[in-house]
C-alpha cells in the first residue's frame, strides 16, 4: 500500500516540475493574497481625465492645441514631469501638432508607444550601457511609434500589458528588445525624464538580466527577463480643475469610458496610466528597499521545499502511530504554510502552496490507506483471538499487531489439555434414547463453561479436538507467571465439573458422573502464525506440547483427574502444593519423566468414581 502513497506523490511531483496552468494559477493568486501593497511614494500624482471632461471639452481627441494648453498649465502648476499614456501615430486633424510639440520641449516630458504585433517602424534605440553579456529581456513584436514632430521633443516608452497565465497582469519589463537593440518602458522613461538622463545601464549574469541602473536611483532589481512586480500602489488623482500637481511627476490618465483598454489586475481593472503609475511607484521602491521577486532558482527551491516536506509527512503517517504521524504532519504543515507566507513577505516569491497540497494529499491517503489495513488487521485480530483468548488481551494485541507478524518465535509457557471423561455412558444413554442433538447440547455446555474458565484465566484457547480443549499461557501476551496460570485454571476446571455435575443432578438428570482430564506441561515451543496475511492460524509446535496431551491421556492410568511434569512442578511448588505420582516413561521419550498433582481442597482427587 505505501508503494501506492509514493505513486501519488510522483503524481503530484509532475504538475510541479513542467509547471501546468493549474500550480502557476495557484502560485500566482497566493502570492496576491500575501503580498503586502507598499504606500505610495507621493511623487506621482494621475490627472485624471474624465466623463465629465469630455462633456466640457467635447469628444477625445482633442485637438493638439488643447493638449499642449494642458501641458504647460501643468508644468506652471509645478509638476516636475508630464507623462502621456497615450499615442499620437497620425498628425492633428486640427493642424496644431507645433503647438503641441512646443510644449512638449519645456520640460522632459515622455509619450507612450503602445505594443503591437509588427514592427512598421523601428524606434531609434538610446544610450545603453551593458555589465556583462547581452542576454535576458523580452523581444517585442513591434510598437507604434508617435509622429516625428512628437516624438522628437519627448522621450518614448513602451506601454505594454503582459498579462501572467490567469489572465492577470503582475510584472511589467522596465526594458524590452527590438532589432535594433534596446527600449525602455514607460515607467522607466519616466524616472529617466526626471532625473534628467538619457541612458541607463543593464546588469547580467549568466541566467539573464539581474538589474536595471537610472542616474539617481539606487540599483533596481530584476528577474532574468527585466521585470518587477508591480506592488500596486496607485498613485491618488487630481483634475484639470484643481490641478495639484505641486512638485510631482504628471502621469495623464484618460479615465472616461470607452478611450483606452483596461487591463485586469490582481487589484481590479486599471486604465493603461493607472498601471505605468504603479509600475513606476515600484521602481522608486525597489531602488531604496528590498521589492516582491521571483527568483532565478525559484523552481529548484519548490521543488527541495516539495520533496522535503511531502516525504516527511509521508515518512511520519506510515512509520509513527497512526494519530501520532497524522498530528505531526499537520505540524509539519503548518509549519511550511507560515515558512511559505514568511518567505513571500520577505520578497522571494517561492511558493509552497502546491507543497502543502501534496502534503494533504498525501497525508490524507497515507492515514485512510493505514487506517484500513489496521482495521483489516483488527478485525482479523478479533475473528481469529475473539473466542480465544479474554477480550482484554485481544486490545493488548490490537494495540500492539507486531504481536501477530507472520512466522514464529522460540518461547518458553506452558500448555493444558483437558478432556472430558466419562462421556462414554452418557452417549450411550443419549444414542438409546435416540436424541443426538441432546447429547450435541449437553458437550457444548460442558465446553462453553470450561471455555469461560480458560479464557477468564488470561489463556490462549487453541482448538477443541472433540470433547478435549487445548489451551496455554504466555503467548501472544507474554507472562513469567504461565505455570501458575496453567496449574490454577486446571484446577478451577475440576471445581467446575463438580459443580456441572451437581447442577445436572438438580435438574433431575439420572446421568453417569463426569470428570475432567487435564495434562499439564511446560517448555520452549515455536508459537505464531502460520499461512498468509489474508488468513493466520496462530499455534504452538513443540515436543513440550506433545508431552502436555500424553499426560493427559496418562490421568486415567494413574486415577488422578491433574498430572504435571517437573519442569512445571519447579515453578509452581511455592505458589501451589502437588504430591508426587510416579515415574513414567511416555511415547516419544526415552527417560521416565516425574510427574506431581495437585492438591484440590487439600486432597488428591480421583479420575474415578
Amino acid at each position: 500500500m505505501k508503494k501506492i502513497v509514493l505513486l501519488i506523490i510522483a503524481a503530484l511531483a509532475l504538475p510541479l516540475i513542467y509547471q501546468v496552468n493549474i500550480v502557476e494559477i495557484i502560485k500566482l493568486r497566493t502570492f496576491d493574497a500575501f503580498i503586502e501593497p507598499v504606500e505610495e511614494t507621493g511623487n506621482i500624482v494621475l490627472l485624471n481625465i474624465t466623463d465629465k471632461d469630455l462633456q466640457e471639452y467635447g469628444q477625445w481627441p482633442w485637438s493638439r492645441e488643447q493638449l499642449g494648453l494642458i501641458h504647460v498649465d501643468l508644468l506652471n502648476a509645478g509638476a516636475t514631469s508630464v507623462s502621456w499614456v497615450v499615442s499620437f501615430p497620425e498628425p492633428d486633424r486640427f493642424g496644431k501638432d507645433e503647438v503641441f510639440a512646443e510644449a512638449l520641449s519645456y520640460y522632459p516630458s515622455v509619450l507612450a508607444m503602445f505594443e503591437t504585433d509588427t514592427w512598421n517602424d523601428i524606434p531609434a534605440t538610446e544610450g545603453t550601457v551593458i555589465l556583462g553579456d547581452e542576454v535576458g529581456g523580452i523581444e517585442a513584436q513591434g510598437v507604434l511609434q508617435n509622429i516625428p514632430a512628437l516624438r522628437d521633443q519627448a522621450l518614448q516608452g513602451i506601454v505594454s500589458a503582459p498579462v501572467d497565465v490567469d489572465n492577470l497582469l503582475r510584472r511589467m519589463p522596465l526594458l524590452m528588445r527590438s532589432p535594433d537593440g534596446w527600449l525602455a518602458a514607460f515607467a522607466t522613461q519616466m524616472l529617466k525624464a526626471v532625473t534628467g538622463t538619457n541612458t541607463y545601464v543593464i546588469k547580467t549574469n549568466e541566467l539573464g538580466i539581474e538589474e536595471i541602473r537610472v542616474k539617481q536611483l539606487n540599483p533596481i532589481p530584476t528577474d532574468q527577463y527585466g521585470r518587477v512586480w508591480i506592488n500596486w500602489s496607485v498613485p491618488h488623482g487630481t483634475s484639470l480643475e484643481a490641478m495639484d500637481v505641486e512638485g510631482k511627476m504628471v502621469v495623464v490618465n484618460l479615465k472616461a469610458k470607452g478611450i483606452l483598454p483596461m487591463t485586469a489586475t490582481p487589484v481590479g481593472l486599471l486604465t493603461p496610466a493607472e498601471i505605468q503609475a504603479a509600475v513606476a511607484e515600484t521602481i522608486i521602491h525597489a531602488s531604496s528597499q528590498p521589492m516582491p521577486g521571483i527568483p532565478a532558482n525559484s523552481l529548484l527551491y519548490e521543488l527541495l521545499i516539495f520533496a522535503a516536506g511531502t516525504l516527511a509527512v509521508f515518512i511520519m503517517v506510515n512509520h509513527l502511530g497512526l494519530y501520532l504521524g497524522l498530528g505531526l504532519s499537520l505540524a509539519s504543515m503548518l509549519a511550511v504554510g507560515g515558512g511559505g507566507v514568511f518567505l513571500i513577505k520577505s520578497g522571494a516569491l517561492i511558493d509552497v502552496t502546491w507543497t502543502l497540497i501534496s502534503q494533504f494529499v498525501t497525508a490524507s491517503s497515507s492515514f485512510y490507506i493505514r487506517f484500513r489495513e489496521q482495521y483489516k488487521l483488527r478485525q482479523q485480530i478479533r475473528d481469529q483471538f475473539g473466542t480465544y483468548i479474554s477480550p482484554e488481551y485481544v486490545d493488548i494485541i490490537i494495540k500492539n499487531p507486531d504481536l501477530m507478524v507472520l512466522g514464529g518465535q522460540n518461547k518458553t509457557m506452558s500448555y493444558l489439555f483437558s478432556d472430558i471423561v466419562g462421556f462414554t455412558p452418557i452417549s450411550e444413554m443419549y444414542m438409546k434414547n435416540d436424541d443426538p442433538e441432546g447429547l450435541v447440547s449437553l458437550i457444548n455446555h460442558f465446553l462453553d463453561e470450561m471455555t469461560k474458565v480458560v479464557i477468564g484465566n488470561g489463556m490462549t484457547l487453541d482448538k477443541y479436538m472433540g470433547d478435549c480443549i487445548m489451551a496455554w499461557a504466555g503467548a501472544p501476551i507474554p507472562r513469567e507467571d504461565h505455570a501458575i496460570v496453567t496449574v490454577k485454571t486446571a484446577i478451577e476446571l475440576e471445581l467446575l465439573c463438580q459443580k456441572l455435575n451437581q447442577d445436572l443432578k438438580d435438574q433431575g438428570l439420572d446421568l453417569p458422573p463426569v470428570m475432567f482430564g487435564s495434562g499439564i506441561s511446560t517448555g520452549p515451543s515455536i508459537v505464531g502464525n502460520t499461512g498468509s496475511s489474508m488468513r493466520m492460524n496462530y499455534s504452538v509446535i513443540g515436543d513440550a506440547v506433545n508431552l502436555g496431551a500424553r499426560l493427559e491421556g496418562e490421568t486415567r492410568k494413574q486415577d488422578t483427574p491433574i498430572l504435571l511434569p517437573q519442569a512445571t512442578y519447579d515453578l509452581i511448588q511455592n505458589e501451589i502444593a502437588c504430591v508426587y505420582v510416579d515415574k513414567i516413561k511416555v511415547k516419544g521419550k526415552e527417560d521416565e519423566i516425574t510427574i506431581y498433582a495437585p492438591l484440590i481442597e487439600g486432597k488428591v482427587l480421583k479420575l474415578k468414581k
